[in-house]
């Protein structure tokens, strides 16, 4: 059976990667010899924070928030990064520079615990402080899936509490998404449809989710999905163009009864869902009022980071 599966993280290939400077703790190899040691947290046992940031037009796209949600998390597990806001920030355009990249630029911003002396899981055992990891790359997202959309199906593995692993930090440790990419790629879908323990809807594996049902829009009310930057700003958005935005419980029988429903991520933005568990919604295609916020999201955008 022919695989015909898309996905949120579609992009465009671009040979120019492969001759790109990585920011590894203050040096900055080439793609080809980029590494870390095998004795770092991150590697060991996924202990640390991550973001990914767009880089548009010679600007980061909501770097204040991304950076703030990069503390946030950090603090939250008691990292010390060892750099300022400002300092990060500093280091994230100087490699901008390096590489003399102007827009299409997906990079990574990657924090761990560092190096361990033993292979320990006690914050102990750390020896040196953090290790800060910068990748950027030119990544332009693939365009046909902001159009055509993606399928979800509803998967077995649940998201996780605050007293487990809180999914609200954007950790390393990323194995309940996972775990639910696997299933969703097993029911050969694009992503998977995550509930939370008491059964409600709550995000995608990768990605947030938002359905719409008689023109009102509709997302989890965030306790158990990460506050995603893009899903804050559609949140934003439907409060200022007055759309009906309600962050609340639903299940996934109201899904499958959705008029429409989207995904949001900071790579691709707002991405039309055209089916759940083989639920066809808006007639298999990009809803209206999808579309709308869609074009208010990118107006947003070019309001906020024109170069006039």
């Amino acid at each position: 059976m022919a695989n015909n599966k898309r996905s949120t993280h579609s992009y465009i290939s671009d040979s120019r990667n492969d001759k790109i400077l990585i920011y590894v703790n203050g040096e900055y190899p080439k793609r080809s010899d980029a590494k870390i040691s095998v004795f770092d947290s991150g590697f060991l046992l996924g202990d640390g924070v991550w973001e990914g940031i767009r880089y548009h037009q010679d600007t980061f796209i909501f770097l204040s928030e991304h950076i703030d949600r990069l503390y946030d998390g950090a603090d939250a597990l008691s990292i010390d990064i060892g750099f300022s806001k400002e300092e990060i920030c500093n280091l994230l355009d100087s490699l901008i520079k390096r590489n003399n990249m102007s827009s299409d630029v997906h990079v990574r911003l990657i924090v761990t615990r560092g190096l361990k002396k033993t292979p320990y899981q006690h914050p102990n055992a750390n020896i040196n402080g953090s290790s800060i990891v910068i990748i950027p790359e030119y990544k332009k997202a693939d365009k046909k899936v902001n159009e055509s959309g993606i399928r979800l199906a509803t998967v077995d593995t649940i998201r996780s509490t605050k007293q487990i692993l809180d999914p609200r930090i954007n950790s390393l440790s990323k194995l309940n998404c996972i775990l639910a990419c696997i299933e969703a790629d097993n029911l050969n879908v694009d992503e998977g449809l995550m509930l939370d323990i008491n059964g409600y809807v709550s995000t995608c594996n990768s990605t947030n989710f938002f359905m719409i049902k008689d023109n009102k829009v509709f997302t989890s009310h965030g306790e158990y999905c990460l506050n995603g930057v893009t899903r804050g700003k559609v949140i934003e958005i439907c409060q200022k163009e007055k759309f009906s935005i309600n962050q609340v419980d639903f299940t996934i029988d109201d899904v499958h009864n959705a008029d429409e429903a989207f995904v949001t991520g900071t790579f691709a933005g707002i991405i039309p869902v055209i089916s759940i568990d083989n639920h066809q919604l808006s007639g298999g295609k990009r809803g209206d009022v999808t579309q709308k916020l869609q074009l208010m999201y990118q107006d947003l955008i070019a309001k906020e980071y024109s170069k006039d």
